[in-house]
């Protein structure tokens, strides 16, 4: 079965938390004594800056921050964090650390600088050191592994009465297979640890405050860091933003509602493309023609350039439909194939990610939200066959079973995101990872952000693409003013 992407997205039990013994506010200061900041054998580090690897551009240095497993217990186990930066490019207007986070959870981010550098103005580029780093326990970054299988990797799983039982075991196994190869240190992958994790490397790096730049849950990651570290967050620029107060399951479940407005906005425009795709003259007719050919894949899957697609299959690339043009180019190359001829557009995304992105993805967020998922496999049979039918095109994918479900809980309560922490928010209206409703609640979540809204934009990511929100994004990136409101801009007409 094909499998889509990681999606761009995203604790129970309450044990002791580092606010018992340190303050966000002063936990990372690089001076008192030793008595009152256990933290200063870490805070006093030096890190070595030098060469990357090949693949790095040579503008690049890289180093590695040491930084406690247990934030509670510095004394204890360690872990390497992989980090890398580009200088400033002026020595005069530097103002200090712009920070990246691509997203995930579970992605490497070291990379993220890099992709974006050609893609930044260069007031942007002289003002600020770009800096990425691989999070805890991903990438470079002390890697975790569960020994996931090639099939266990695949959480793409449509509901099925007679699959059911199985997709329990996969969920228990893989659960299973990570407490077994990490045991606690599965209690310390969690975003609020990663959040202390881009403090300590603030102190180390000797800068008062941070700037940030996250994407998907990178926007999450950043709203923790601003909940738990306010003070010390100074240009926020979040894109295509999570919803906090839904993050964990409800990621899943975000996804599977938004693709039902898309597939009915992309059926509208291709009625009026027939002479083109030749999928239907009305919307009706168009969905009409997808459901026909889901219905003939499952009863025998078609033969593409991809591989043997069932309905099943097609329906888990529900992200194809909030792209207008590429939806009616791969469902017209389907229909070519129901017909026995071979399809010449393959579907994006068909390959598994590593088994590390993985593992990061249920370690940080099952962590994170543990005591959010239900713990009677029966309640995902429920809420798959009602999602089913709510959405049809992924709602059985987004409710059914995950790994979470067996999960034990992190070691201390997720975060809850309410702040007045200065940020402005990025959002394409037609984002297929992290809708619209998501951003808009987590806009309401920090009453210090503003929000750029581009109308009719579509995919996942906004900064550096030539829309109407770059401007805004860069002028508060280099002189630190937000919008005096919010900003709804049209996307470009051939943007499609």
């Amino acid at each position: 079965m094909r499998n889509t992407r990681i999606a761009s997205l995203l604790a129970a039990g309450v044990a002791v938390t580092l606010a018992t013994t340190l303050t966000p506010a002063t936990a990372f200061t690089a001076s008192g004594p030793p008595a009152t900041n256990p933290l200063r054998p870490y805070t006093q580090q030096k890190l070595h800056w030098g060469p990357c690897d090949a693949k790095t551009p040579a503008a690049f240095q890289c180093a590695t921050l040491e930084v406690p497993l247990d934030y509670s217990a510095p004394g204890g186990k360690s872990l390497d964090i992989a980090v890398n930066r580009m200088p400033a490019g002026s020595t005069k207007k530097r103002r200090g650390v712009l920070l990246f986070n691509p997203g995930g959870p579970g992605a490497p981010g070291l990379g993220l600088p890099a992709a974006m550098e050609p893609y930044l103005p260069r007031e942007v580029k002289k003002q600020y050191d770009l800096v990425g780093f691989d999070p805890r326990g991903i990438g470079r970054s002390s890697p975790l592994s569960c020994g996931l299988t090639p099939d266990e990797l695949n959480f793409d799983r449509p509901y099925h009465a007679k699959t059911f039982a199985k997709d329990v075991r996969w969920a228990r196994t893989v659960a299973g297979k990570c407490e077994a190869g990490e045991g606690d240190t599965l209690r310390h992958i969690t975003t609020r640890d990663t959040a202390r994790d881009m403090d300590l490397l603030r102190a180390v790096m000797g800068e008062r405050k941070i700037s940030y730049y996250g994407g998907s849950y990178g926007t999450y990651l950043g709203a923790v860091y601003m909940q738990m570290f306010p003070r010390r967050a100074d240009r926020f620029v979040l894109d295509s933003a999570v919803d906090p107060t839904r993050y964990g399951r409800g990621t899943f479940q975000e996804m599977a509602e938004a693709t039902e407005p898309a597939f009915t906005r992309w059926s509208e425009w291709t009625a009026g493309q027939d002479a083109t795709y030749h999928l239907g003259t009305t919307a009706a007719e168009v969905r009409a023609t997808f459901w026909d050919i889901v219905a003939q894949a499952d009863r025998k899957p078609l033969d593409t350039d991809e591989g043997r697609l069932t309905g099943d299959d097609i329906r888990s690339v529900r992200d194809v439909f909030f792209r207008e043009r590429h939806a009616a180019e791969w469902v017209a190359g389907l229909k070519k194939a129901a017909e026995g001829e071979r399809p010449t557009t393959p579907a994006p995304d068909p390959e598994l990610p590593p088994e590390n992105e993985v593992a990061g993805l249920w370690a940080v967020l099952c962590g994170d939200t543990a005591a959010s998922w239900p713990r009677v496999p029966q309640q995902y049979r429920r809420d798959a066959v009602r999602d089913k039918a709510r959405y049809p095109l992924y709602g059985d994918f987004a409710s059914n079973i995950k790994p979470c479900a067996f999960w034990k809980p992190a070691a201390e309560a997720p975060t809850t995101v309410d702040n007045n922490v200065v940020a402005l928010i990025l959002q394409n209206e037609w984002d297929p990872q992290t809708p619209l409703t998501a951003a808009r609640q987590m806009h309401r979540s920090l009453h210090g952000s503003r929000m750029v809204t581009v109308l009719g934009g579509e995919g996942h990511g906004v900064y550096g693409t030539g829309s109407c929100a770059d401007e805004p994004a860069t002028v508060y990136l280099t002189t630190g003013r937000l919008p005096e409101k919010d900003i709804a801009c049209q996307a470009p007409a051939d943007s499609r």
